[in-house]
């Protein structure tokens, strides 16, 4: 148990830069908020839900952030600050990080897959400071979800999205991709929103160009079929 509670404390360390000790991050609410889920799950599986709506309330009224009883979450989750939002059917993979004012929101019912109406986060993620992330969603392993990022779909493996719907950014040529990135924003000329939409647009020329190869391709096989 201390074993587990000395990595979890590193692995936000390796995040944040700010703490100066092991035991300041102690004081972190997103730790708090985690240590009270973990009690709250266990009486949400037992069925105990009136138990597990309380420790979620106190945990709400002391932390700032609400994540359901009923939410999945795995190891070494990292929420910086507060006033996040994570619904019932939520997954959340190991080493997660999740900026302030995150919501990751369901769909009405009838709208949600098999009861599966909230995201699932995979491995490594970075949700930026207030993105969204709406419905049965999955956002990829490594991804990254710009500040104030809208996703509505899933997103790939590693990627970088930005924007009212969230679309994927390319990464600056030439450039090595660095392990973490800091509200899943990166900082540089690249992201500058006066070339954000130059770059979403070569996205979709991209994405186009594929389909038009592969119609192409299509086209040649019916002719040699003939």
């Amino acid at each position: 148990m201390v074993r587990q509670l000395i990595a979890y404390l590193d692995s936000i360390r390796e995040r944040d830069p700010a703490p100066r000790s092991r035991a300041e991050i102690l004081l972190y609410p997103g730790v708090w908020s985690l240590f009270f889920h973990r009690i709250a799950h266990r009486l949400f599986r037992a069925r105990l839900f009136f138990l597990a709506r309380a420790v979620n309330h106190l945990s709400r009224f002391l932390t700032g952030n609400d994540i359901h009883p009923g939410a999945t979450v795995g190891r070494n989750l990292f929420i910086d600050h507060g006033f996040s939002v994570i619904g019932e059917t939520a997954e959340i993979h190991d080493n997660v990080t999740i900026y302030q004012h995150v919501t990751l929101g369901g769909t009405s019912p009838d709208d949600g897959i098999g009861g599966k109406r909230h995201p699932t986060i995979r491995d490594g993620a970075i949700l930026g400071s207030g993105a969204q992330v709406l419905g049965p969603v999955t956002v990829g392993r490594g991804a990254r979800i710009g500040a104030n990022a809208v996703v509505t779909r899933d997103v790939p493996e590693g990627a970088t999205m930005v924007g009212i719907p969230a679309r994927p950014t390319m990464v600056e040529g030439g450039a090595t991709k660095p392990d973490f990135v800091p509200y899943g924003t990166p900082c540089t000329e690249m992201f500058d929103p006066a070339r954000q939409q130059v770059e979403i647009l070569r996205c979709e020329l991209e994405v186009m160009r594929k389909r038009l190869d592969a119609m192409l391709a299509e086209q040649e096989d019916r002719r040699d079929r003939a």
